[in-house]
């Protein structure tokens, strides 16, 4: 997948943000800290990767399904199939 790098700052900060708070969700069920504070935590992981999909669907999904449906032998870009992925997150 190609996108825009300056784009792609924001989404590379807030998966690496994920990255960290999956790894305190880990540490603090081996330290066996609180239901509610790990849960809070995971909550937090898990947003900040579907903020991270969402912008790359925001910012590249058609640019790279274009390029798809461009290449030998690949389905031609519908709504349907853009749906679908958008879903994926939902």
């Amino acid at each position: 997948m190609e996108l825009d790098p300056i784009e792609l700052k924001p989404v590379l900060n807030r998966l690496k943000r994920a990255q960290g708070q999956l790894a305190a969700v880990i540490r603090m069920i081996e330290e066996g800290r609180e239901c509610s504070d790990v849960i809070t935590q995971l909550s937090a992981a898990s947003k900040a990767m579907d903020r991270a999909g969402f912008s790359i669907i925001a910012s590249g999904l058609e640019s790279c399904m274009l390029a798809e449906a461009q290449e030998p032998g690949s389905a031609q870009l519908d709504r349907d199939k853009l749906e679908k992925l958008f879903l994926s997150l939902a």
